[in-house]
């Protein structure tokens, strides 16, 4: 048995902001993928993830809920066979691996399936992602369904508001000298405590109200100049991004690239974001010369994800 592919996702724009409604786009990134696989002998990572499997077989028979119907018999059978999910996703880097693997599951024994090759209405782009939340919640506690989906249609997704979301295209990459980047913190980074240190912050009326004065309008500004192709104004953009999560999102970024993060604002030599929850994994990286970035980072592990 051989599964189809599913790729990792980058969330360009939106982390923490797609939680209290503020737009979010996120893109697929091939560089990073997984399957489902099976093995008569299972050793080390997969075997790790056949139990996990079982683990999650567990917790998706125990879901009390009318959106999805599994085919458990399958998924047992195959389960205690030797399935595994063979994945070079890196796990806790920010980059989807849980999303990939939540795809897979669903796309192999989901009764009743939405299928890629549909008409993808809103509401079914909205059952989508209410089915993998309800899935993905197993690994992180709480989920917004957005990693999966992206994984599962391979489409760039924009969030436009909680009950609003389509697959939408994005320019096409050029030869120029701009580029986003992946920083690798070479640390891993954990959802959960991080999801949990932004919920209290929120209980702060200044945090609040930060949130939807800059943190939002810098980031729905920045979706609309990336989908139109306006890099000046972008750049721009970011770089107030880049301020705002540096002065409010302390805890978030790994102490050891609080200066890199500030070098990269005074510089301009590129500017620094949070590439999903933080805390380690990927940072996500803007430059609108990428020569000079790997120059001005050249102590670092790079990796490129599009070109301006």
């Amino acid at each position: 048995m051989k599964g189809p592919l599913f790729y990792a996702k980058i969330l360009l724009f939106g982390e923490y902001g797609i939680i209290k409604e503020s737009k979010g786009l996120a893109i697929p990134f091939n560089s990073y993928k997984g399957a489902l696989k099976d093995a008569k002998n299972l050793t080390g990572e997969a075997k790790k993830s056949n139990i996990n499997l079982t683990k999650f077989y567990t917790y998706l028979v125990s879901l009390d809920t009318d959106l999805v119907a599994f085919d458990f018999q399958e998924l047992k059978k195959d389960i205690d066979a030797g399935m595994y999910f063979d994945s070079s996703i890196p796990q806790g880097y920010g980059v989807g691996s849980s999303g990939a693997l939540v795809a897979s599951i669903y796309d192999k024994y989901a009764a009743d399936k939405i299928t890629v090759l549909e008409n993808l209405t809103r509401d079914k782009l909205l059952k989508l992602k209410a089915i993998f939340s309800l899935m993905e919640c197993f690994f992180h506690g709480k989920s917004s369904g957005l990693d999966p989906l992206n994984s599962y249609l391979s489409l760039p997704i924009l969030i436009n508001s909680k009950e609003n979301i389509e697959a939408t295209g994005i320019p096409s990459q050029k030869e120029g000298k701009g580029a986003v980047f992946l920083l690798d913190s070479e640390q891993t980074g954990e959802t959960e405590p991080m999801v949990n240190i932004f919920m209290n912050k929120m209980k702060n009326e200044g945090f609040r109200k930060m949130i939807s004065e800059e943190f939002s309008l810098y980031t729905d500004a920045c979706i609309d100049d990336f989908l139109k192709g306006n890099i000046k104004s972008l750049f721009g953009n970011v770089k107030n991004l880049s301020k705002v999560v540096f002065t409010n999102f302390k805890p978030m970024i790994p102490t050891a690239f609080h200066k890199v993060w500030e070098k990269g604002i005074q510089s301009n030599d590129y500017y620094l974001k949070l590439c999903g929850s933080g805390g380690g994994g990927y940072i996500l990286g803007f430059t609108e010369d990428y020569n000079k970035a790997q120059k001005s980072l050249k102590d670092y592990k790079l990796e490129l994800v599009y070109r301006f």
